[in-house]
C-alpha cells in the first residue's frame, strides 16, 4: 500500500513539473523556479494558474559564474 502512494505521489510531481514548465512558459516567468516548487509541492500549479502573465523580458536565475564574479570582484 505505501509503494502506491510513492508512485502515485512521484506520478503527481512530474506531472505538475511538466504543467508547471508550460505554463511558466505562457505566463513569461522563470521556469526553473516554477518547475521545481511544483516538484516538491504539486499544488503550488494553481498558483500559477492565478498569477497573471508577467510583461517584460524574462526573470532568469543567474548562472554560478555570475553570481560568483559578482560577490568576488573578478
Amino acid at each position: 500500500m505505501a509503494m502506491q502512494w510513492i508512485v502515485l505521489w512521484g506520478g503527481t510531481a512530474i506531472a505538475a513539473s511538466i504543467l508547471a514548465g508550460i505554463l511558466a512558459g505562457i505566463k513569461n516567468r522563470d521556469l526553473s523556479y516554477w518547475i521545481g516548487w511544483s516538484f516538491v509541492v504539486p499544488p503550488v500549479v494553481l498558483w500559477l494558474l492565478f498569477l497573471p502573465k508577467y510583461k517584460g523580458p524574462r526573470p532568469r536565475q543567474p548562472r554560478l559564474d555570475e553570481i560568483d564574479r559578482r560577490d568576488n570582484g573578478y
